[in-house]
């Protein structure tokens, strides 16, 4: 295995915007959510499918799979696994619903934190997670929240990828990542200011998402698995992927990937 994780080498060759083609219906807490077709993007997929390949010691540069190919298949079945239902939609349902900045009360003449906002989940508890596993040299998938909402329709306009670096300046921080909807790039990143997490924290970044902002974001669930080739001879390859149950059904829209 490689000791970092660079995009340019160990990401895939494409990015993240697919051909119109069925995907999945996944079924959540809050009813079923539509993931896919791929042309809505399959973002979680390829973060936690390049990791996978990259603990490996394997390369991830392969040409886009066709619908029904073992890696397209492998991709949506890591996308499926990095939601971590039922746990991880309702992590993001209930980040969406949450304030940027605490939500503070006055309480007996005195102010009280009723509720603490993404900046200081993101800021104060999610991100010395991400960073401790950054120094040990471990990449880490992280869930993007981008949009301020109580509909489970909103999920599709979340993201996911992968934090491979930072580099730290007193209070600011840059997390550097790969995002699928970016390709092979190593100038790719997320910078904020860690000095008032308890206000609204502004999140300056060049993914791909297509002008949204960024709002938190908190360390995905990840466990890995064997990748579904061995190297680039597709044709003799071997898939050890497990195919991933799902329900039948009308797809309508990617929930967590590309907008």
């Amino acid at each position: 295995m490689a000791d970092v994780f660079l995009p340019s080498l160990h990401g895939f060759a494409f990015d993240n915007g697919w051909p119109d083609q069925p995907a999945l219906t996944l079924p959540t807490p809050f009813g079923d959510i539509g993931i896919g077709n791929a042309g809505g993007g399959l973002c979680g997929g390829m973060v936690f499918a390049a990791l996978d390949y990259f603990l490996a010691g394997k390369d991830a540069g392969l040409d886009r799979p066709a619908a029904g190919d073992p890696l397209y298949k492998f991709i949506v079945s890591r996308l499926i696994d990095s939601w971590h239902v039922p746990a991880g939609v309702a992590q993001y349902y209930q980040w969406m619903s949450l304030p940027d900045g605490d939500h503070v009360i006055r309480l007996f003449n005195r102010q009280v934190t009723a509720e603490r906002g993404l900046g200081w989940r993101t800021v104060r508890v999610q991100w010395p997670q991400i960073r401790k596993d950054l120094d040990r040299g471990l990449p880490v998938p992280i869930g993007v929240v981008t949009v301020a909402s109580r509909s489970p329709k909103d999920l599709a306009h979340n993201h996911q990828v992968l934090a491979v670096g930072y580099e730290s300046d007193g209070p600011r921080v840059t997390v550097r990542v790969y995002d699928p909807n970016r390709g092979r790039r190593d100038d790719i990143a997320i910078d904020m200011d860690t000095s008032a997490p308890a206000k609204p924290v502004r999140f300056e970044h060049n993914l791909g998402l297509g002008g949204r902002p960024v709002r938190g974001f908190f360390r995905a669930a990840y466990t890995p698995r064997t990748p579904a080739f061995a190297d680039r001879e597709r044709d003799t390859a071997d898939s050890t992927a497990p195919e991933t149950p799902v329900r039948s059904g009308s797809i309508t829209q990617q929930a967590a990937g590309r907008p």
